[in-house]
């Protein structure tokens, strides 16, 4: 009952206060019809109150998401099934179903009368030119009197969730020269051509073992030299995309980070058709990485799934440099292909790169001309220096043996693609 009063509306209120009002002014001028009108304009809202506080619904819903995950731009279609499981009528029924507002307007209903074992179902679509992952629900439901005097709001605990996953292109095959090394057919001809030592062997990094160096290649080659863990059989290809704010320029799906994102889960899911086991740095788990200082989740090779939960929830984020984002990786086994999906790079950013680039894998980057994204007064200011910056982490990429493209605004990615199998670079 206390709750149903605080659920007055505006008119609800209004009648208690013109009833209060008229009330007052019959006792002073001794007015008894008038007294009559307040005591009713006044003991509505109360009454109104008191059934609906009694009401004692027994709604259930269930609600079913068709399909649970979704390109973006494409549409998917929620149900809701009602039913009154109690015995008790029920008036005026408003329901909304809380939904972001990028999926869309709020569905709202409105059911004029619930009988015992009343059912009914109702359908609405949703659909978002935005990745993301999405809750759809709870349900919020509010009974009302038939005067609209009193509404009191209940909400539904259950909810599902919408996957939005970016845009994916079938890109065209191209040769790169990671498909000459690391696979299962062609690593054992490497091993007889270079030596069984050779082979199980590479350079220290930071936070290696001291007790996995080996001494007699170290010796020979003139650098620390430290056992591999263990012999990377098959193709592997390690993605990594740079989310970093400063990198990129644009909002909403226009932007170039969405650029970025759709190209890593395209070329992810690319290597993983061609046999590749994929990893991905810069997102979510990265940064998830670095905040709990673990790796052990971004050296697990993803699904197809996996991936594209990755990159439909990658946001851009605050770091400055690469540095951190990659050197989470270094005790993961050595990839045959890199690829990088970068803004503007500064000197520290290229030797981090380069670092995380074997000596023996084939390093591809897409450095993207955020400057191209800039509109209006930003586009002005910032055009010239970023262009520059662009210009400069391509060169140095080039120049340390990368297959590089550059990305501008509304490039498509498989061309894109296409142009770096033809692109001339040494292959390491």
């Amino acid at each position: 009952m206390r709750q149903a009063l605080r659920g007055l509306t505006t008119r609800g209120r209004a009648f208690v206060a013109a009833g209060l009002t008229a009330s007052l002014c019959a006792l002073l001028l001794g007015q008894k019809d008038l007294l009559r009108v307040g005591i009713l304009l006044a003991a509505l809202p109360v009454v109104a109150a008191l059934v609906v506080g009694r009401t004692r619904l027994r709604l259930q819903v269930r609600r079913s998401l068709a399909p649970d995950q979704v390109p973006v731009g494409t549409q998917a279609t929620v149900e809701l099934t009602l039913s009154n499981q109690g015995r008790m009528p029920a008036g005026l029924l408003l329901l909304e179903d809380r939904i972001p507002y990028v999926l869309g307007h709020r569905p709202r209903f409105v059911v004029d009368r619930v009988s015992p074992n009343w059912r009914r179902t109702v359908t609405y679509p949703v659909k978002s030119d935005v990745r993301g992952l999405f809750q759809v629900g709870p349900l919020m439901l509010t009974v009302a009197d038939p005067f609209g005097l009193v509404e009191t709001s209940r909400t539904f605990t259950r909810s599902q969730h919408l996957l939005v996953t970016p845009r994916v292109y079938k890109l065209p095959e191209i040769r790169l020269g990671a498909d000459r090394a690391g696979s299962g057919e062609n690593r054992p001809r490497a091993i007889a051509a270079a030596g069984e030592e050779d082979a199980t062997v590479r350079e220290y990094r930071d936070g290696d073992d001291l007790r996995r160096v080996h001494w007699r290649s170290t010796a020979r080659r003139g650098e620390l030299m430290v056992r591999r863990e263990e012999q990377p059989w098959q193709s592997r290809c390690s993605l990594f995309l740079d989310a970093r704010t400063i990198s990129h320029h644009g909002h909403g799906p226009s932007s170039s980070l969405e650029w970025a994102v759709s190209a890593a889960a395209s070329i992810g899911i690319d290597r993983m058709r061609r046999g590749y086991v994929t990893t991905l740095l810069g997102g979510p788990t990265t940064l998830s990485a670095i905040t709990h200082r673990t790796s052990a989740a971004v050296h697990q090779p993803l699904t197809q799934q996996q991936l594209l939960t990755e990159c439909a929830t990658v946001e851009e984020h605050k770091y400055a440099e690469l540095g951190p984002l990659l050197t989470v990786d270094r005790h993961a086994q050595e990839p045959s292909l890199v690829i990088a999906i970068v803004g503007a790079c500064g000197t520290e950013d290229i030797t981090a790169l380069n670092r995380w680039r074997t000596s023996q894998a084939t390093g591809v980057a897409l450095v993207l001309d955020a400057a191209s994204w800039a509109v209006g007064a930003e586009a002005t200011e910032k055009a010239a220096r970023m262009t520059a910056a662009t210009d400069a982490t391509e060169n140095e990429l080039r120049r340390n043996g990368w297959r590089v493209a550059r990305v501008r605004r509304g490039d498509h990615l498989p061309t894109v693609w296409s142009g770096l199998g033809l692109r001339s670079g040494r292959i390491a």
